[in-house]
């Protein structure tokens, strides 16, 4: 018996979403929508459409407790749920050929990051094919030599400072075939180099300071600045970060010490042979022309975060920058026309298996979608929470949003449809509505382990079985848990 693979687990998992459409009923919130050509708001529901002028007025009337520059000024820009309009709809089962067709409609819905990783498989080909990467992880072994320990500790901290910044998420695909090779060759394992990206990125997505994706369009969709609770936010952040960092040292160490001891010694040969740790084509001979390849190629890594950050650039753009950089890294390398197009083709294809998983996960949120029980999920979540006592409340809200995660993963799309209907739900409570927007985002932490976000891609291109990754992740997860239960429980009480 072998633990089922990434492709597998999710369609099992599209095949539950799909019988519970079948026994969930279907439901459905109205949502408000800002329309900047004419500045008005539409509303749409299940028997309900209407235009009504964009004025704080109207928003007041909907109980909709944003400022009404958070929608002029493009802060909000999804669809709003509307408190108070829950209602039940007809029931939209998805069947068969509802479910076959979830992995085609989610390729094509998922198609701007799939593309990204396809173009990053390509440049990982030529750059490979050039040999300079080889030669710049020889040259790094030889400067951490002894200091090895350094590595995880900027990696993984530059990458949550990344999450918590500006959610450095989808993003970080394109680091997992750069850095594992340079971990594997400071004697770790491709768990190491894994832990250090992926949880750098989940830790800081969770920990959230200033994340314009999440912190503050759930602050504006809650009604309240986004620098109401950001001291307590800071203090998760460091304390979470430096426990994840100590956490992934612990096992880092034991590994060094004792190969045998890697979770993933069995697989050892076969993902440094993936990784190209085996390549002999002249490693050690660090040249000017392989110095100026790397340069180009992390090049490409700083415009994105520049153009991110400040050319408000999305897929489209990321991805064209990475093209380009290939391109470039031919001319400079001077590859012939033909040994370029077949080492980016298969530099893409080795890639091909990672942007189905994206598409299948992508998939399994429309199923969910299509058979109108997300809102249903919500609506009783709220209810469950209500007239309970604040550190009941904020714990079952906690673990609420650590399960609603599993069927709206995207912490923007979390925010806009949930923060209406349970912002007001502190009121009540006697508490700031900063504790729901920060228990909101403490709920990411199920986001670790949840096999519908980015973490089976994130696995799958470095060739580790979820089944070993959860064996590796559970006391860290139980550890970040305690944490975070207990630190709420002290805000609500101080």
């Amino acid at each position: 018996m072998k633990f089922p693979s990434a492709l597998t687990i999710l369609l099992i998992i599209a095949a539950l979403v799909a019988a519970s459409t079948w026994l969930i009923s279907a439901g459905s919130y109205s949502s408000l929508t800002y329309s900047a050509e004419d500045n008005t708001f539409i509303i749409s529901g299940e028997d309900i459409s209407e235009t009504l002028p964009a004025t704080q007025k109207v928003l007041d009337e909907l109980n909709i407790n944003i400022p009404l520059d958070n929608f002029t000024s493009g802060a909000i820009y999804r669809p709003v749920s509307i408190p108070d309009t829950y209602q039940e709809t007809e029931a939209q089962p998805q069947g068969f050929f509802a479910l076959a067709m979830s992995p085609i409609k989610g390729i094509i819905n998922a198609a701007d990051i799939i593309f990204l990783v396809l173009i990053i498989g390509g440049l990982i080909g030529i750059l490979n094919l050039t040999g300079a990467f080889n030669a710049g992880i020889a040259w790094l072994g030889n400067v951490l030599k002894g200091r090895e320990y350094l590595l995880i500790i900027f990696t993984t901290t530059l990458v949550a400072l990344g999450g918590t910044t500006f959610g450095f998420a989808e993003e970080t695909i394109a680091l997992y075939l750069i850095l594992i090779p340079v971990f594997i060759a400071a004697g770790y394992d491709a768990m190491v180099g894994f832990a250090c990206i992926f949880l750098g990125s989940a830790v800081g997505g969770m920990c959230s300071t200033i994340n314009p994706f999440s912190i503050i369009i759930a602050s504006d969709s809650a009604g309240i600045l986004w620098t109401e609770g950001f001291h307590a936010r800071v203090a998760m952040f460091l304390t979470c970060i430096v426990i994840t960092i100590l956490f992934i040292l612990r096992y880092a160490n034991k590994v060094k010490k004792e190969p045998s001891s890697s979770i993933l010694f069995d697989q050892k040969e076969s993902i440094e042979e993936y990784f190209g740790i085996y390549a002999k084509q002249d490693i050690h001979t660090f040249n000017l022309r392989r110095i100026l390849i790397l340069a180009v190629f992390m090049g490409c890594f700083v415009m994105m975060i520049i153009g991110v950050l400040m050319l408000d650039w999305w897929f489209i753009e990321m991805t064209t920058v990475f093209l380009v950089g290939a391109i470039a890294i031919g001319f400079i390398a001077q590859i012939n026309e033909a040994r370029f197009s077949e080492a980016f083709v298969k530099g893409a294809g080795d890639l091909l298996g990672v942007a189905f998983i994206i598409g299948i996960a992508r998939g399994v949120s429309i199923l969910m979608s299509d058979g109108m029980i997300s809102d249903t999920v919500l609506y009783y979540a709220a209810s469950a929470t209500d007239g309970m006592s604040e550190g009941f409340f904020i714990n079952s809200l906690f673990l609420l949003y650590n399960g609603l995660y599993f069927i709206i993963p995207s912490s923007s799309g979390m925010a806009v449809l949930t923060m209406p209907i349970f912002a007001p739900l502190a009121d009540t409570a006697g508490l700031g509505r900063e504790m729901i927007v920060n228990t909101y985002q403490y709920g990411q932490l199920s986001q670790i382990i949840y096999p519908t976000g980015l973490l089976l891609p994130s696995l799958a291109i470095c060739r580790i079985g979820y089944d070993r990754f959860l064996k590796f992740i559970w006391p860290l997860m139980l550890i970040l848990l305690s944490v975070m239960i207990t630190a709420l429980t002290l805000m609500v009480s101080i």
